[in-house]
C-alpha cells in the first residue's frame, strides 16, 4: 500500500475492469431510465391518418370563402366525425361535417373551421363549444353558419408530419425518459431492447452509526452515507438497494456482502478503508475468499477522499468501491468513480461530468496541499450569455474538511484543483465540475 495513485490511475483501472450490462428486452414502462441498444424506426406514418386539431367543421374551402358574421356561409350538416371513426361520411359541395379534435378528416373535406367561426348550429351568434352529442343529437344535422373563411389544409395535422414512416425515432444509446417512452408506444412498439438499469447494493459501516429516526447514545452518530449514496446512485440512473450501516465485525461484513451479490451489479461501502484499528472494511476484504474475489485498497493524490479500494469480487466477478466514510469524502468519491463505473455499465458517454472553468470569487487565496488534487465544494453560477469567450463564477462553500455535511448541501459544483497548485487567488480562473 505505499504505492500512491493518482484520480486518473484509479479510475482508469476501475473503468478497465467494467464491462456494459448485457441487453435485454422490456415492456415501456419497465424499461423507463434504460439505455436503448438500437436504433428504432418508425414502422409507419405519425399520425397516421389526415386529423383534425381543432373541434369544429370539416368543409370546402369553396364553400366558405368570403364568409363573414354579417354574411356567413351557410352548410348542410351531414354527421359527425368523432376520433376513432372508420365510417367516414363523403363531404361535398355546400356540406360540412362537424369534427372533433383528432378525428381523421373525411373525403371531400379541404380544411376545418373551428367552432368559434360558427353559429354552433344554434342559429344565434359565435359559438364557444359545441352542444354535447348525447344532450343536442340533432346537432349532428341541420344548418351551421361559418363567419370565416379557411385556407387550405387549415387546422389540419397532416399524416406523417410528426414521423414519416421508414425513419428514426430514437437512436441507440439513449435514455429512456417519459417522452421517449410516449414516442414509442405512439409508433406502436411495446418493447425495446435496452442495457438494464444497474443494481447497486449500498451500505455502511461502523458501530457508531445509528439509523436516522433513533435516538443517539454515547459516541454515536447518524447514518448520512448510505442514504446520499443511495440517493445519488438513484440520480445517475441505477436501481441502488440501501442495506444501512453495519457493525464493526469482519464477519458481519463478509457475510453481509456474500448476501447482497445476489441483487447486485455493483457495490458501494464508506467506511472502514483507512489504517486505523477498526478499518473493517480492509479487514474483511484483504482475507481473500469472496469466491477468490480480490479487492486493492490503495492511497490516492487527492484530497479529499485518500483511501479507497476496487475489486471484482463473487462469483460473478461483481466490482465493489470502497469508498472513505468521511461524508464528504464518500460523495466526492461516488461522482469521481463510482458515477462513471454506473455509466460504464449502462453502456452511457461520456462516463465522466464534464468540467467547465470558472472565475474565483472568495474572500482570500485558497491553500491546497502540495502533490493532491483537491475537490473543494462549490457554488457555481454560469455565464449570463453562454459563448466560447463566457465564463460563469464559482464561490466555495464551507472550509475543506471532509467532514461538513452542511458545506456539502448547499454546493452545486465541485472546485478541482490540479496537483501542483499550492493556491487560488480571488480572480483567477479555476476548473468546476457542475453537479446539477
Amino acid at each position: 500500500m505505499s504505492e500512491t495513485w493518482s484520480v486518473d490511475e484509479h479510475l482508469e483501472d476501475i473503468l478497465r475492469a467494467i464491462r456494459p450490462l448485457e441487453p435485454i428486452e422490456l415492456r415501456l414502462l419497465e424499461a423507463q431510465g434504460c439505455v436503448l441498444v438500437e436504433d428504432v424506426t418508425v414502422p409507419a406514418a405519425l399520425p397516421p391518418f389526415d386529423n383534425s386539431s381543432m373541434d369544429g367543421y370539416a368543409v370546402r374551402v369553396a364553400d366558405v370563402e368570403g364568409a363573414s358574421e354579417e354574411f356567413p356561409a351557410v352548410l348542410d350538416v351531414i354527421g359527425d366525425v368523432a376520433a376513432g371513426s372508420g365510417d367516414l361520411p363523403t363531404v361535398a359541395s355546400g356540406q360540412a361535417a362537424r369534427i372533433m379534435t383528432g378525428a381523421p378528416l373525411p373525403p371531400g373535406a379541404e380544411a376545418v373551421v373551428p367552432v368559434e367561426w360558427t353559429d354552433g348550429g344554434t342559429g344565434g351568434g359565435p359559438a364557444d363549444s359545441m352542444p354535447s352529442r348525447s344532450e343536442v343529437p340533432q346537432a349532428a344535422s341541420g344548418e351551421v353558419r361559418v363567419h370565416r373563411s379557411v385556407a387550405p389544409r387549415g387546422h389540419v395535422r397532416a399524416k406523417g408530419s410528426d414521423v414519416k414512416a421508414g425513419s428514426v425515432a430514437l437512436t441507440s444509446g439513449t435514455v429512456l425518459g417519459p417522452a421517449q417512452i410516449g414516442l414509442l408506444a405512439a409508433i406502436g412498439r411495446g418493447t425495446v431492447t435496452v442495457r438494464p438499469r444497474p443494481r447497486v447494493v449500498v451500505l455502511s459501516t461502523g458501530s457508531e452509526l445509528v439509523p436516522p429516526d433513533e435516538p443517539l447514545g454515547p459516541g454515536q452518530i447518524h447514518d448520512s452515507n448510505s442514504y446520499v449514496l443511495t440517493a445519488a446512485a438513484r440520480e445517475a440512473g441505477a436501481i441502488p438497494y440501501r442495506v444501512g450501516s453495519v457493525a464493526d465485525d469482519p464477519e458481519t461484513l463478509r457475510s453481509t456482502i456474500e448476501d447482497q451479490l445476489i441483487r447486485a451489479d455493483l457495490v458501494v461501502t464508506s467506511g472502514g478503508v483507512s489504517v486505523g484499528a477498526y478499518d473493517v472494511v480492509k479487514e474483511a476484504l484483504s482475507q481473500g475468499d469472496l469466491d477468490e474475489g480480490t479487492v486493492e485498497f490503495r492511497r490516492l493524490a487527492m484530497q479529499p477522499g485518500k483511501p479507497q479500494g476496487f475489486g471484482l469480487i463473487g462469483p460473478d466477478r461483481t466490482p465493489i468501491l470502497t469508498l472513505p466514510g468521511n461524508p464528504v469524502s464518500a460523495y466526492v468519491s461516488f461522482e469521481l468513480f463510482v458515477r462513471p463505473a454506473l455509466r460504464t455499465l449502462m453502456g452511457l458517454e461520456p462516463v465522466r461530468r464534464g468540467s467547465v472553468r470558472a472565475r474565483l470569487e472568495a474572500d482570500g487565496p485558497l491553500s491546497s496541499p502540495d502533490g493532491k488534487r483537491q475537490f473543494l465544494r462549490g457554488d457555481y453560477t454560469p455565464p449570463e450569455k453562454p459563448g466560447q469567450e463566457a465564463l460563469g463564477t464559482v464561490t466555495p462553500v464551507g472550509g475543506p474538511g471532509s467532514h461538513l455535511v452542511a458545506s456539502l448541501a448547499q454546493a452545486n459544483a465541485l472546485i478541482e484543483i490540479p496537483e501542483k497548485t499550492t493556491e487560488a487567488a480571488p480572480g483567477e480562473d479555476v476548473t468546476v465540475i457542475p453537479l446539477d
